[in-house]
């Protein structure tokens, strides 16, 4: 059977272009408005992933301002899309024709068009909108919504229930702008009519530019037919132009990421102060406390308390790890493990099953094997931990000496003494202890006990020869011995006890 050539009466779609090259001017960024993140990801990619859920023939990004930037996360993320260069900003009309410009000549069937910078439309809600298209057998199909605030949108006019044209912001009369549902600016067009309604566009408008909506109105004047497919969810036509509704737009994505995983069995003790990006993955039974900020591709097994106060990017939590007021990146926190709080797990932390990190210490590239501890106060940089190790407060891992990172290595059950410094490369092997306050040079053998510090001298009388009418020294003159009456009551309460145990028989 023979098909209207101004009609799409197939289910599949032949391309998808997706507009992007708009200035963004009143981002007032360096950086392109669509490679703004929200929820941890440049706004461009969203729109990329739902229009690539289409799976159409031709995907096309037709770029502009910052240009090089744009084409340059496109490479990262969408390979495979084809590029058209928008040369001067004249309007979406102008841009559309850039697009076409890279499909073929003859090309026929759906061509949807989009926006770089409506990161919460669907692939969903496309397929959506296409199946209307196709399914009421239109030229045109346009996404519209009901919004509270319509100023800065193209209103719906409508006669009759039917849809009539669309009118922008600067040329709308006082009735026009009054209207509430408004054009979203994605539609579906049938190849022939956007091509032909394009040939026709002129400048003849408030701002001097081409504009893709004057093709709607071509396609009624021909007799064509026209449709408008409403989304029940008007944040999915929202567009971001300045940081305000950046700003906004990231607040309600992550509301919907919170209430997706609180749905899913985690507790969130407070959403309005927890942030989750896009990419995080989170088992049932998590737990969340405020404060706490989940990046990039963290992942948080069952059972694991997070927060509150807490930073993870690209951080993997195994199951009913605890972990409190903790910065981390690239970093893996084993099954039933402590961390912080108040601790810094630089990229290349492994912390093994049972295992802890614990107030004010520092790891880089620092495998610390199962039920190893780390609690308080150290330095662990470039630095490998067997099982069962223990490394006291003040620790320093001297790995930098000015030239070259070296690694320390610590065996199994090995025990570190307080306020030492392990000066790499160096080997503790399985066994052994260091002294406390030692500074380690060589290796130490397993079960050895490594010594590196002087003996303590006592020069009697110091202060009186060096110091006479200070304090120190009257203080000094008054308790024989030097020592305090407070440290002197003390030792006469042990004695006492001694002796009242030793009458006793204990």
């Amino acid at each position: 059977m023979a098909t209207d050539p101004h009609t799409s009466r197939g289910s599949g779609v032949s391309a998808v272009i997706v507009l992007a090259a708009g200035g963004g001017t009143r981002m007032k960024s360096r950086t392109s408005k669509l490679l703004h993140r929200v929820a941890g990801r440049p706004m461009l990619s969203y729109a990329v992933q739902a229009a690539g859920a289409l799976e159409p023939d031709s995907l096309v990004v037709v770029v502009g301002h910052e240009r090089e930037q744009v084409q340059a996360h496109l490479a990262e993320v969408a390979p495979d899309v084809s590029i058209a260069v928008q040369e001067h900003q004249n309007g979406t009309g102008d841009a559309v024709r850039a697009g076409l410009s890279v499909l073929p000549d003859d090309l026929s069937g759906a061509v949807v068009v989009t926006y770089g910078d409506v990161p919460m439309l669907s692939g969903a809600t496309l397929t959506e909108l296409v199946a209307a298209h196709v399914a009421d057998s239109n030229a045109v199909t346009i996404l519209t919504a009901l919004v509270d605030d319509p100023t800065g949108y193209g209103r719906v006019v409508r006669s009759g229930g039917a849809l009539e044209r669309i009118v922008e912001q600067r040329d709308a009369s006082p009735d026009e702008a009054a209207i509430r549902e408004i054009n979203s600016g994605i539609y579906v067009f049938d190849a022939a009519t956007l091509r032909e309604g394009l040939a026709g566009l002129t400048a003849d408008n408030a701002q001097g530019e081409l504009y893709l909506t004057d093709v709607i109105g071509f396609a009624v004047g021909a007799g064509r037919r026209v449709g408008a497919h409403r989304t029940d969810d008007a944040w999915q036509t929202e567009g971001v132009n300045d940081r305000v509704q950046l700003a906004r737009m990231s607040a309600e994505m992550n509301r919907r990421i919170c209430e997706h995983w609180m749905r899913e069995g985690v507790t969130i003790a407070d959403p309005a102060t927890t942030w989750i990006e896009d990419d995080v993955t989170l088992e049932p039974d998590v737990t969340l406390l405020p404060g706490t900020q989940l990046l990039g591709a963290t992942s948080i097994a069952t059972g694991a308390v997070v927060g509150p106060d807490t930073t993870l990017r690209d951080v993997e939590v195994g199951e009913d790890a605890r972990v409190i007021r903790t910065h981390g990146e690239l970093a893996v926190i084993g099954p039933n493990t402590d961390v912080g709080p108040w601790a810094r797990l630089r990229p290349g932390t492994e912390l093994g099953t049972g295992g802890k990190i614990g107030t004010f210490v520092e790891t880089k590239n620092a495998r610390i094997g199962a039920g190893s501890k780390v609690p308080h106060l150290t330095y662990c940089g470039d630095a490998i931990l067997g099982e069962g190790v223990n490394v006291g407060a003040g620790t320093i891992f001297a790995n930098y000496d000015g030239s070259h990172k070296s690694t320390t290595h610590l065996g199994d059950d090995v025990f570190i003494g307080s306020n030492s410094v392990l000066v790499a490369p160096v080997d503790v092997a399985d066994g052994a202890f260091v002294a406390a306050g030692s500074a380690i040079t060589r290796d130490v053998p397993a079960g050895a006990l490594g010594v590196a510090r002087s003996h303590l001298h006592v020069s009697n009388g110091w202060v009186a020869r060096t110091r006479p009418g200070t304090k120190a020294d009257q203080s000094a003159a008054a308790h024989e011995g030097g020592i305090h009456p407070a440290v002197q009551a003390s030792r006469d309460v042990l004695e006492a006890d001694a002796a009242k145990s030793a009458e006793s028989g204990h």
